[in-house]
């Protein structure tokens, strides 16, 4: 499924021998995110032209218990609120904020 979605994110260069440069960007998780993951932050390469949307989805694959936690995150591109269908771009950081009550 990974290489799949890996296909269906990546911009194919015009030549197909030549490799398709990823993008590196840092995931940070907080509160029931980080719990349902187990880890507070990891570095992930990514497709050119991949969305928000297509990172949370590759996360919710790769870890389907986790599905209904990053379902219902907000995210945070580079300290800003993300729209699903913001391009992430090379170096940016995505946090993923859990809804949480309190005051």
């Amino acid at each position: 499924m990974t290489d799949q979605l890996t296909d269906e994110l990546t911009d194919r260069p015009t030549d197909p021998a030549a490799p398709a440069v990823e993008r590196t960007v840092t995931l940070r998780y907080f509160a029931a995110a980080r719990a349902a993951l187990g880890r507070a932050e990891e570095t992930l390469a990514v497709p050119p032209g991949a969305t928000v949307a297509d990172v949370v989805a590759r996360l919710a694959a790769a870890d389907p218990a986790a599905e209904p936690v990053l379902a219902r995150c907000s995210v945070l591109l580079d300290g800003r609120r993300a729209a699903p269908s913001d391009v992430v771009p090379d170096g940016a950081s995505l946090d993923l904020l859990p809804p949480f009550a309190g005051g």
